[in-house]
Formats: structure tokens, C-alpha cells, sequence
């Protein structure tokens, strides 16, 4: 197989004999997705057949023929790229639909690649200059950027962010990233956007397996998808005011780690024991939702790689969404379907904030059992709406199950899924619900 490959999309085969049925054929060094109109998963067809030609040993696929459609093409490309060619596609069509998937394929290549880095070549402050770095480049006149770490976050009050990477010979941080294309500083904030950003988590005193730890380079996906549906919104035309705010930490075990038992006390007064140390993204998490609760934004959107339960619950195929508004629920949901991103709501009522318990304190951060007990996920965020304004309006969570492939499968290579990106991006510049 040749390097570079033209890959034709058709829907009446183009063999007659025994192959005629195969979703790939080739054919005098051509090669053909077979897609015929009866196929009830056109999409999913298009990315196990992109993921297929590219263990043919394809480097560069280039879409030719009329039948391409946008979504069509963006599903090869998601089936087609993976670590070691995460933007090795070329499309076809209008400029306008090239152009647009273009964007999206280099955003989603960065995010993916900053997610597949190793903990040693992204400890937490290198994940914030990645993120400042890359959101500036889009827009260079219009990004201001502070960073909080170490002993500075305990002092001005982010005990999470603290606490939870003090353990690490690599410092915590805190990033306020401000996108305002106005330039005035009084202009409202619309969109707080807040990413768990743990480069490595060893579970702490809470030890993880080594099976359970070897994926945790990933656990900063929140923070590259929040950061990428930043710089995938300014490319499509943002023209509101979006903070970003990413947490970020190694959560690690020394003499200096936070401990099962410790109690924080947060900005707002809310008190929490620490049942768990391996839940340690809804401790940071909470640092994010208090700074920007303080911007008054009228949305909050968070994203983090946080529960097992949340892929238990969903297999791993789909993102897990959690909210106190269903109204921006359902828009968020419309969204997700617009850009075929898999997404599935997960229950979540005020009352859940109630379900990690504490003797000592006003709540712990999980329960002393196996991830969690029942209900999980849900459990998580109720902690984390004990963090947010307004009694829950205007927040999404957006737990990442589908983030991060651990091995390739029917459908992507291993690595980082970029999932969510094209979601909180479309959110960010479409009319809020009414």
C-alpha cells in the first residue's frame, strides 16, 4: 500500500465477485469504502472502515469523489488518525467544508497529542503554558493569562489545587486563561469553562493498581478538551468573552501528600473530609467552579476525566452528562447530536450532594468503599454542585468516559478520542436556550 492513498466513498460495490458485500475493497490499487444506503450506521461504517485502511499502513488519506459529505469525512478522520498521525488526513468539498474540518483536525490534533504526552513531558505548570500557548496563537491580541502555583495557591485560598498536588516535586497550578475579543474589561463574561487537569494520578494513599495506573497519563483529558473547545470556538468566530480555567496537579504519595482524614475548608465554607484520595479531580474541581463563579458568567461548563462509574454506566462509548438545568441539558444534548458526539445524561438531583456523608465535616469527598458505592458518578457531582452559583442554572459537567482509549479497537486507535471538543465548542457560539 502506497503511503499517500485516495480514498473513494461509493455505494454500489465496485467488485462482483466474492468481495462485493466487504465495507473496504481495492481495486486496481484504488481503494473504496463500500457504503450502501441501507446501512442503518453510516457513520460508525465510515470510521471502522478509516481504522482499517489506516493498519494498511496508510500515512496520508486524501477523500476523493462527490459522495463525501462533511460528517462522512469527519467520521474517517476520526477512525483514520492516531498518535502517530493525528492530522494525516486531506478533505474534499467546498472551501468552506474543507476549511471547517481543517480547524477541527487541528485542534483535535493538539488536544489529542497534549492528552497522549507522558506525565514526565507535561507536569502541571508545562499543561498550563501548553494551553496559554496554543489559545494565544489563536487569537494574539486578545488572551491575557495568570497562573497560580505552589505554596501561592494555599495562600490565596485554593486548598484543592493544593492539597492535592503537594505531594509532587512538581508544583500545582491554578490557569485563569481570559478570551476577551473586546478588549474591555467590563464586558460580561458568558462562559466560564473549567478542566480537571491531574497529569498524573497514582491514586495517592488511595494507590491505584499498576493496571488502573497505567492509563492515568489521561488524566488531564478534561483540561485539553476544555482548552481545545476554546481554540475550536475562536476559530469558528467567538466573538464572546470565555474564561478558561484549568486545574492542575500530580497527584503523588511523599511525606508531604495530603492524607485520608485531612479536612479542607474551600472559599465558600464548605468543609470536606478526605474519604479517598484517588477522588482527587472533584477536590480540585471545586478550586475551578469557585473562580469561576466569581466572573458571574451566565454558563459554566466543566469537563474531567472523574468517575469509573461514569464508564461503567456507559461502556465507555459515550461522554456522561450531569446538570441541575435541564433546559441547558437538553441544548447541550441537541449540540452533542449536531456534531455526532455520543452523549448520555446521568441523574443528578440537588439531593445527591448529600451522598458522601462526613462525621466531621459538612461533606467528604466520596465514600470509603470501592469506587465509591453505588450511584458514583452522580455522587461526584453532587459534590461538585455544592461548588457552583444559582442553585445549579447555567452549570454542565461533563464526565469524559470516552476520552481516552487505553487499546485500539473497531473504532480508534489508542489514545486520546478529542471527544467533546466539537460539543462545548458549538456551545460556546450558539444562542443559549430559551
Amino acid at each position: 500500500m502506497n503511503s499517500t492513498c485516495q480514498i473513494s466513498l461509493i455505494n454500489q460495490p465496485i467488485l462482483a465477485d466474492w468481495q462485493r458485500e466487504k465495507l473496504v475493497q481495492i481495486h486496481e490499487g484504488k481503494v473504496y469504502i463500500y457504503l450502501p444506503v441501507s446501512d442503518k450506521f453510516p457513520l460508525q461504517s465510515i470510521q471502522k472502515a478509516a481504522r482499517s485502511i489506516e493498519k494498511m499502513g496508510v500515512d496520508t488519506a486524501t477523500l476523493v469523489g462527490e459522495l463525501w459529505r462533511e460528517d462522512t469525512q469527519w467520521a474517517f478522520a476520526l477512525g483514520f488518525t492516531c498518535a502517530e498521525k493525528l492530522t494525516s488526513v486531506e478533505f474534499t468539498g467546498e472551501k468552506s467544508c474543507v476549511d471547517s474540518l481543517n480547524n477541527k483536525l487541528a485542534v483535535f490534533g493538539w488536544a489529542r497529542d497534549l492528552t497522549n504526552q507522558t506525565p514526565t513531558q507535561l507536569p502541571p505548570e508545562s499543561l498550563a503554558k501548553s494551553a496559554i500557548d496554543y489559545i494565544t496563537a489563536q487569537a494574539p491580541d486578545k488572551v491575557t493569562a495568570k497562573v497560580i502555583a505552589g505554596e501561592a495557591l494555599e495562600k490565596e485560598g485554593w486548598v484543592g489545587i493544593y492539597n492535592v498536588g503537594k505531594g509532587s516535586i512538581h508544583p500545582p497550578c491554578l490557569l485563569e486563561l481570559d478570551f476577551n475579543p473586546s478588549k474591555d474589561e467590563k464586558t460580561p463574561v458568558s462562559t466560564c469553562l473549567v478542566g480537571k487537569g491531574i497529569t498524573f494520578d497514582s491514586g495517592g494513599y488511595s494507590i491505584k493498581s499498576n493496571a488502573g495506573m497505567f492509563n492515568m497519563k489521561a488524566d488531564m483529558g478534561g483540561a485539553a478538551v476544555v482548552a481545545g473547545a476554546l481554540a475550536l470556538a475562536i476559530r469558528q468566530g467567538l466573538n464572546q468573552r470565555v474564561k478558561l480555567i484549568l486545574c492542575c496537579a500530580e497527584n503523588m504519595i511523599s511525606s508531604h501528600a495530603y492524607k485520608l482524614s485531612d479536612i479542607l475548608t474551600y472559599k465558600n465554607g464548605v468543609t470536606c473530609e478526605v474519604a479517598n484520595t484517588d477522588a482527587e479531580g472533584r477536590i480540585v474541581l471545586a478550586d475551578g467552579l469557585l473562580l469561576a463563579a466569581e466572573s458571574e458568567p451566565a454558563m459554566i461548563i466543566d469537563a474531567a476525566t472523574l468517575t469509573g462509574a461514569s464508564v461503567m454506566a456507559t461502556g465507555g462509548d459515550y461522554s456522561a452528562l450531569f446538570s441541575l438545568d435541564q433546559k441547558l441539558a437538553e441544548q447541550a444534548k441537541l449540540t452533542a447530536k449536531a456534531v455526532n458526539e455520543p452523549l448520555w445524561q446521568l441523574p443528578l438531583e440537588i439531593w445527591h450532594q448529600e451522598k458522601c456523608p462526613s462525621e466531621f465535616a459538612d461533606t467528604a469527598n466520596s465514600r470509603p468503599i470501592p469506587g465509591g458505592g453505588p450511584g458514583g458518578a452522580s455522587n461526584a457531582a453532587g459534590f461538585l454542585s455544592r461548588f457552583v452559583p444559582n442553585d445549579g442554572k447555567g452549570w454542565l459537567h461533563f464526565d469524559l468516559s470516552a476520552a481516552y482509549n487505553g487499546n485500539s479497537n473497531g473504532l480508534w486507535a489508542a489514545g486520546a478520542t478529542g471527544l467533546g471538543i466539537a460539543t462545548i465548542a458549538n456551545l460556546l457560539t450558539s444562542e443559549p436556550s430559551k
